[in-house]
């Protein structure tokens, strides 16, 4: 059974922002996190897929969303890019040490972002992240373990992050 456009206008609206947050935080890219969300609507509407519930919406658009954008970062030529500095960022936590714990976040590898981003930040579980990305839960709870760690060590490079962060949570 295909969806109507009133269907597929509904499914887009109800989760175009968690998609363009997934994509943003993997690609760092204003331009690029917007061509990869459209990418990912145009792969739903040819796959003519039909979800069981708001959850398979949800982990399939994550799932293709993390899929498509490594597919973007393993690519020659981003490789071969060269970042720019100042650019605009999607709605991220609120307050100065939240935007700081923000962008070390957006700097941890990228097989560590999607799992740090969907725990903290969309609130998942380990099982229910696993089940999305099709990964096994030991692995997202190591995924988890690493990066925490990753992060505390660049706090700890930096004491005034450090003291704020821990004051902010």
């Amino acid at each position: 059974m295909c969806m109507t456009d009133e269907q597929f206008a509904q499914l887009y609206h109800r989760h175009v922002d968690r998609v363009y947050r997934v994509c943003f935080m993997l690609l760092q890219h204003a331009a690029d996190a917007e061509d990869a969300v459209q990418t990912v609507f145009i792969k739903l509407m040819q796959s003519g897929t039909t979800f069981t519930d708001d959850e398979h919406e949800k982990a399939w658009l994550i799932r293709t969303a993390r899929n498509h954008c490594l597919n973007l970062l393993s690519h020659w030529w981003r490789r071969k890019r060269v970042g720019m500095d100042g650019l605009s960022e999607p709605a991220a936590p609120h307050g100065e040490s939240q935007r700081d714990l923000w962008k070390l976040v957006l700097d941890l590898p990228a097989k560590y972002k999607t799992v740090v981003y969907l725990f903290y930040y969309e609130g998942y579980s380990a099982r229910e992240i696993s089940r999305m990305l099709n990964m096994n839960e030991s692995t997202v709870r190591s995924q988890l373990h690493t990066a925490r760690k990753l992060l505390k060590i660049e706090m700890e490079g930096n004491p005034y992050a450090v003291r704020r962060t821990e004051s902010g949570h």
